[in-house]
C-alpha cells in the first residue's frame, strides 16, 4: 500500500504528504528492526507506536479462544488517537478485497448483519476518515507484486497463527470456491456494489409497509402452493 500511495504522490493531481505508521505491540520474538530500517532505505518518514496490547489481549482472551476481535480494536483506537495527535486527514489501511469479502461472511455467519468494510469510511465518532486504497486489489496479486518488489514481510504470531481461527476457516471456504468455480470471488465482490434493498428484508433501510398498488382497488390475493 505504501509503494502505491508513493507513487500516487508523484502522478495524482492533488498534493498530499505520507506518513508511515507501524505498531510494536510487543509480541514476542517481533523483528522490530524490520520494517524501521526499509523505510529508512527508502527516506519515508516513519513513527513506530509502541504499546503492549500483546499483554491486554492475552490476559482477557481465555486459551484457545479468537484473539482478533479484542486486538483489533485496541490498534484501531491506538491508530486513531495517534491520527488526531499529528493532524492527519485520512488514515490508509491495507484491506484488500479478499479482506472485505471474508469480514462480509464473517459478519453474516457469527453477527448476523449484512456488513463489510467499505473502501473509505467515517468513524463512528467522526474523527477520522479511514481510506482502504487496496479495497478492490486481489490478495493474490498483492502476495505476487510484494514479492516481485522484495518487501520485507512481517509475520503475526499472536492472531494470524491461531489453528481453527473463523477468519482462517471462512478464507479456506473462499479459497475453494473460487477453485471450483474460477471467477466467482470477484463476482461476490461485485455483489456488494449491486445492492438492492427492496430485495432484502430489513424494514429500516426499505419501507415495505409502506407499498402499494392503487389504494381505491379492492384486494386481491394470490394464494401461491407448492405442487
Amino acid at each position: 500500500m505504501l509503494d502505491v500511495l508513493l507513487y500516487l504522490q508523484k502522478v495524482a493531481p492533488i498534493s498530499f504528504e505520507i506518513v508511515a505508521v507501524n505498531m510494536d505491540q510487543k509480541q514476542p520474538g517481533f523483528p522490530e528492526h524490520v520494517l524501521p530500517a526499509y523505510l529508512e532505505s527508502i527516506g519515508v518518514p516513519y513513527h513506530i507506536i509502541e504499546k503492549d496490547t500483546y499483554s491486554v489481549v492475552k490476559d482477557k482472551i481465555p486459551e484457545g479462544k479468537t484473539t482478533c476481535s479484542l486486538c483489533s480494536r485496541l490498534r484501531r483506537g491506538t491508530l486513531y488517537t495517534y491520527a488526531d495527535e499529528i493532524g492527519a486527514t485520512k488514515m490508509a489501511l491495507g484491506h484488500h478485497r479478499d479482506d472485505i469479502l471474508e469480514t462480509f461472511f464473517l459478519n453474516m455467519f457469527y453477527g448476523g448483519t449484512l456488513k463489510a468494510m467499505p473502501p473509505k469510511l467515517l468513524s463512528d465518532d467522526g474523527r477520522n476518515v479511514v481510506i482502504r486504497p487496496l479495497a478492490y486489489c486481489a490478495e493474490s496479486d498483492i502476495e505476487a507484486y510484494s514479492q516481485l518488489r522484495e518487501f520485507p514481510i512481517i509475520p503475526c504470531n499472536l492472531c494470524g497463527s491461531q489453528e481453527n481461527l473463523q477468519r482462517q476457516v471462512v478464507k479456506e471456504m473462499l479459497q475453494n470456491w473460487e477453485r471450483q468455480s474460477p471467477g466467482r470471488t470477484e463476482i461476490m465482490f461485485r455483489a456488494l456494489q449491486n445492492v438492492v434493498p427492496s430485495q432484502l428484508a430489513d424494514r429500516n433501510l426499505f419501507d415495505f409497509t409502506s407499498l402499494r398498488i392503487d389504494d381505491s382497488a379492492t384486494p386481491r390475493f394470490l394464494d401461491v402452493m407448492s405442487l
